[in-house]
């Protein structure tokens, strides 16, 4: 059995070709997030899966629930999901969706993990000493890990960045150990 992700593929490339011709990657990115959360629901997860329900009525769920959110195009796209069996794959193509947008974009996805709650200062900073390593915008996630002891641990894609003490010490123990 294929993985999600490759099977997710093909669908986030086509809306995302859609979505650029269009001028409307940003509706498009709000549309599948409200999708995907939809998906994620235990009620709606029992009927994609229940097998007395037709594609089209599991497909007319998705977008009864949505009413008034969906564009035509997006409408359609839930019908091919559901038709294909694949509308439990809308959280993966959303996030292939996303890392297409954010590269076409130049904006590079970080998650910032911080000891203590940073000041919008020293986000800014951050934020800023990221874009000019990486030449891309940044668009940071900022959670707080007390375990960090002190400072901050940056992830962007594979690279990570760990300035805590926590690592400080780890490496420290290393050294000591050899």
């Amino acid at each position: 059995m294929a993985e999600p992700s490759t099977v997710a593929r093909p669908y986030a490339e086509a809306v995302f070709r859609l979505a650029d011709a269009a001028g409307a990657l940003g509706k498009w990115s709000e549309m599948l997030a409200e999708l995907a959360q939809v998906s994620a629901d235990e009620r709606v997860r029992a009927a994609v899966a229940d097998p007395k329900l037709t594609d089209a009525r599991v497909a007319g769920l998705f977008i009864s629930i949505l009413s008034g959110k969906l564009t035509g195009d997006t409408e359609n796209f839930v019908r091919v999901l559901a038709e294909n069996g694949r509308l439990n794959l809308l959280p993966e193509i959303r996030q292939q969706f996303e890392a297409l947008k954010n590269e076409r974009e130049g904006v590079v996805e970080a998650e910032v993990q911080s000891a203590f709650e940073l000041s919008e200062a020293q986000l800014a900073d951050l934020v800023q000493r990221l874009e000019k390593k990486t030449g891309r915008k940044v668009r940071a996630q900022v959670s707080v890990d007390r375990e960090l002891i002190g400072g901050v641990k940056v992830v962007l894609g594979d690279k990570v960045i760990d300035g805590s003490a926590r690592a400080q010490l780890g490496a420290l123990e290393t050294a000591l150990k050899a």
